[in-house]
Parts: structure tokens; sequence; C-alpha cells
């Protein structure tokens, strides 16, 4: 297995232009069915759970006037009758378990309320890179070009322009990128903490309690 170090250096060396080509050949167009921003049927019920850095949770948190909470919770994995360590923030999600900033119009179609800011994982949507060490949102891959890999979405197969496909490039090199550092600065800063009751979250700047504050 690869080190975190040399799948960031992967990561870095990763050519747009062939992450746009491996885009195109899948194709994709958004079709608003807002079913990446929704929490799971069925049986298991889990909450929408998608990845947001720490500064992405500032910047949502600024630009919105939301407070943290309003805008990421604790990964909920690690976590047992409210208290425990866990790993990294995911967004909040509201009491059906969509994302919290996810609206639906009379027609049903979705729409996101941040959408300009919206995180890195929702905008590359529903594709990841196949590096160690990177999410795969939504499970398994079920198609893939090159190093893209798609995950389950209504819009994969839909025919989508260049401009479009270099856009999601962009941005999917970015994610995987700062996906690296996140997951390298988590393991260096990462020390045991001992909370006897509550939640502390360990992300790239260290160890946290729910509300974003510093856990001492």
């Amino acid at each position: 297995m690869q080190s975190l170090e040399a799948e960031l250096e992967r990561a870095r060396e990763l050519d747009p232009e062939e992450l746009a080509d491996a885009i195109e050949s899948i194709g994709f167009e958004c079709t608003r069915c807002g079913a990446c921003c929704k929490g799971a049927d069925g049986e298991s019920g889990d909450p929408h759970t998608a990845t947001v850095f720490p500064d992405e949770v500032r910047e949502l948190r600024d630009t919105s006037d939301y407070d943290w909470r309003d805008v990421a919770r604790p990964m909920p994995y690690g976590i047992e009758d409210g208290a425990g360590e866990t790993f990294e923030w995911a967004l909040q999600t509201d009491a059906c378990g969509d994302c919290a900033f996810y609206q639906e119009a009379d027609d049903g179609t979705g729409a996101c309320s941040v959408h300009d800011d919206r995180p890195l994982i929702c905008e590359t949507y529903p594709f990841s890179v196949a590096l160690g060490g990177t999410s795969q949102p939504m499970g398994e891959a079920v198609d893939e070009a090159g190093m893209v890999r798609a995950h389950e979405c209504e819009g994969l197969g839909r025919d989508i322009d260049r401009d479009h496909a270099e856009e999601l490039a962009a941005a999917l090199k970015e994610r995987a990128i700062r996906e690296l550092e996140e997951a390298i600065a988590v393991r260096d800063n990462y020390a045991p903490a001992d909370p006897e009751t509550g939640v502390v979250v360990h992300d790239s700047e260290g160890a946290k309690r729910p509300d974003g504050s510093r856990y001492e």
C-alpha cells in the first residue's frame, strides 16, 4: 500500500485534461434528483454523510450567518451514546437525515441553498479519483475511466460539454489533494483524548469539541 505522502504526490501530478477526458467518456448531467443530498431510504435509514473540511465549515459559517453546529456535525463513526472520539466533520443534517442545506421544490427537484459555497465533495459528485486515502462518496464505484471513478447517480451516462468536464476535473484534482493533505495532518496532529463525556473530533487542526472549539 502506498503511503499517504506518495499518494499526495500522485494527486499533485494528476493531469486535469486526462481527468476531463475520463469524465467526458463516462458522461454526466445533474438531474436535480436530490439523491446525493438525502439520507438513505429503507431499513437502514442512515443519515446523509458528506465530509467537509474545517475551512469549508468556517466559510459556510461566515458567509451564511450560521454557527459551527448549523454547518457541521462530528462524523458519526466511533461515537456511542453521545460520547467518544471520531475523525473529521460531516455536513449537518435535518430531522429527516437529509443535508441541512438541501431544499426541495414542489415539483420534486432539489437545490442547494449554499450552492456557490458548497464543499468540494458536493461540487465533484458523483466522481472521485482512484487514489488511496481519498474518499468514495455513496459507496463503491459503478463505473470508471482512467483514474476517475463514478458513483451511483441517475445523471451518469449523459452528455457533458467540455467546459463543464474541465471544471469538474480541476475541482476533482483539488479535492484529492485536499483530502490527502487533511489525512496526513490528522495523522500527524492526533493525540488520544479521554472524553469521559461528550465527543472529541480530530481534524487537521487538532482536537475539537462538536461546536468547533478547541479540546484541551
